[in-house]
């Protein structure tokens, strides 16, 4: 019980937030449910008027045409309040209504619009530990268990609950006696949907999360579509998938099996409670037994009896209304406390000041220029000074885990002066990739300090740092778009003459002119339409219209073949002029020009040297160089 009012809680924010973006018109929605409740309630409200009319009259007359006359204007005074009553019934809720779809889609358009800009600001860690498909989950399953919730249940629940007051505030002044039989009702209805309801909240809550982890499943399994056939793996995959799928089947079965039973018991306790107010109603007329109401003791009326039935009726419905709110409650409160989950990760930490700006020498001094310019400076606010960019990048003495308790890099050295080409090389895990996502602060050291140009990178603001840094990454991300958008995602206000420029640069040009709309041809499902190759070449061409002063090339060449690879080659060459460049490459063959090579083992640098030295050396380089051992 305790976790379930917990779970209840989750609600309120989105109550909250729901108010707080739409507050007049949430106010006329309450104020037209109010007006709503009250015209549905007025029914027995006017059948007990009418009632008392006809049975005061023929108390009063004997005849059918002087009873006539007697009723006829009061009965004609009654229908008129009825005109009016409903009337205004009719009107608040096609207003409510009408206002709660604006407000509904307003407001999810909202919740989807603050979970992409906070999953935009996410460091890379939250997506390495969650699945792809669950976090697609939130946008889809997730809000809509919360669409349902704000257009459907939350409008029924304040609805109901107004007839429910007003009910119990009408049936108290006709007859406590009576009143005693609905809240006897009333109890056993309540116990009910606490037992019952609750295991179905529990079920549909965790019909939520298993909804997730399948669309993860599905996600994972169609990313890797082409592994699946090419290993056989299609029976295991199968049997994975029906593992997670029956525990789904499991628990949305049991959710609706507590759901569809919930209602045919409630519905029947109130035929027992309706029951039993005609009869102890009519025993009570009969034996003339003083009726007990908040206003006073008076005669059991036969108008009191037949006004309290279909009162009692819809005070059964009411109840039997809000639990059944109660599965769409639990899928709300399961998709809300996702959602809030995914809105209160911790984003990343960014507390630099050192920026970025553009260049340009006046009278022999460096200043900031409004435009862009061929040259970069760090402009570091509390000294007032700019740094020009060279590229210079060390690393100093960096410990580094993904997990505090397990470190993954030992006492890392690297000195890169401006416009040396770096070379990574060593088994996979060794930590190559590791040491780029230090340099553009995908992750933060535990120990040890980075510096770009004598700056601490901590002191730079990421988004600066990583302009600095042109990045080719070993699997290619393609958008839908054209291949001129694509490649212009280096730089958006990169020219038609620059993207062109930096196609030629990495050898994409001429494929790209071949295709059948040239630069302007679409891309569709990450660029499914081209080979491997056709789309490193784009990524490499996007990293060079970015024209950023340092280059990491991790495994850029990987997928492209040796004829390629060579003109690849002389692109990235004329690319890196001036440029200090990481590599990262298995082909040993890429990374004989660089500067200096670095040889990686569980997380230490065990050789650096130029590929002259480390051969001359006959170490773990020589070794992989001649073949003695290969790279795994």
């Amino acid at each position: 019980m305790n976790k379930r009012r917990i779970q209840l809680k989750t609600l309120g924010p989105i109550v909250k937030r729901l108010f707080l973006a739409y507050k007049l018109p949430c106010i006329i929605v309450i104020i037209c449910l109010i007006l709503s409740a009250m015209s549905n309630i007025a029914a027995s409200i006017f059948i007990q008027q009418i009632i008392s009319v006809i049975e005061t009259a023929m108390k009063n007359q004997a005849g059918s045409k002087e009873l006539f006359t007697e009723i006829s204007p009061k009965l004609f005074q009654i229908l008129i309040q009825m005109i009016v009553v409903y009337g205004c019934g009719i009107v608040s809720s096609i207003v409510y209504n009408q206002i709660m779809a604006v407000i509904g889609q307003g407001f999810l358009n909202k919740i989807r619009l603050e979970m992409f800009q906070k999953m935009e600001a996410l460091p890379v860690k939250y997506f390495d530990r969650h699945l792809h498909g669950d976090i697609m989950s939130h946008y889809t399953n997730d809000v809509d268990s919360l669409r349902q919730f704000v257009c459907q249940s939350l409008p029924q629940c304040i609805s109901t609950s107004l007839s429910l007051v007003f009910a119990i505030a009408i049936m108290l002044t006709y007859s406590v006696w009576l009143f005693l039989i609905v809240v006897i009702g009333a109890t056993a209805m309540l116990l009910v949907t606490r037992r019952i309801g609750g295991n179905s909240a529990k079920y549909f809550m965790k019909m939520q999360i298993s909804t997730g982890k399948v669309e993860g499943f599905i996600e994972e399994m169609m990313h890797g579509a082409k592994v699946v056939k090419v290993f056989s793996h299609e029976e295991q995959a199968k049997a994975d998938f029906d593992k997670i799928n029956a525990q789904l089947f499991l628990d949305t079965k049991t959710a609706n099996h507590f759901s569809n039973i919930l209602m045919p018991i409630l519905g029947n306790i109130g035929n027992i409670q309706y029951s039993l107010i005609s009869i102890i109603g009519v025993i009570f007329y009969v034996l003339a037994v003083p009726n007990v109401s908040i206003t006073g003791i008076s005669a059991m009326s036969m108008s009191i009896i037949i006004a309290f039935l279909p009162m009692s009726k819809q005070f059964s419905q009411s109840v039997s209304n809000l639990s059944q709110q109660v599965s769409m409650i639990a899928m709300a409160m399961a998709g809300t406390q996702r959602i809030l989950d995914l809105l209160s990760e911790e984003e990343e930490t960014d507390t630099g000041t050192v920026t970025l700006v553009h260049t340009s020498l006046e009278n022999g001094v460096l200043v900031e220029c409004e435009g862009r310019s061929s040259s970069w400076a760090w402009k570091i606010p509390n000294e007032n000074r700019l740094v020009p960019l060279k590229g210079d990048i060390v690393l100093k003495d960096v410990d580094f885990g993904y997990y505090p308790e397990k470190i993954v890099l030992h006492q890392v050295n690297i000195f890169a002066n401006p416009g040396q080409k770096i070379a990574f090389v060593g088994a996979t895990g060794a930590g190559k990739t590791t040491i780029t996502n230090l340099i553009n602060r995908f992750y933060d050291i535990q120990n040890g300090q980075i510096l770009y140009d004598g700056i601490d990178i901590s002191d730079i603001k990421k988004d600066d740092l990583r302009k600095s840094l042109g990045i080719v990454l070993q699997d290619t991300n393609l958008f839908t778009g054209t291949v001129m958008e694509n490649i212009r995602y280096g730089r958006l206000d990169a020219t038609d003459e620059e993207v062109y420029e930096a196609a030629k640069i990495a050898n994409a040009y001429d494929f790209i002119t071949r295709l059948p709309n040239g630069f302007n041809t679409m891309l569709t499902g990450d660029g499914a339409n081209l080979s491997q190759g056709q789309r490193q070449l784009l990524s490499i061409a996007r990293a060079a219209v970015a024209d950023a002063p340092v280059m990491i090339l991790d495994e850029a060449t990987s997928s492209i073949d040796t004829r390629t690879e060579s003109l690849v080659q002389r692109g990235t060459d004329q690319l890196m002029k001036g440029r200090t460049v990481f590599v990262i490459a298995h082909r040993l063959s890429t990374v004989q020009n660089s500067d200096c090579i670095m040889v990686l083992d569980h997380g230490r640098i065990i050789e650096r040297g130029s590929h002259t030295d480390l051969i001359a050396q006959k170490g773990t380089y020589y070794q992989l160089y001649t073949g003695a051992f290969e790279l795994e």
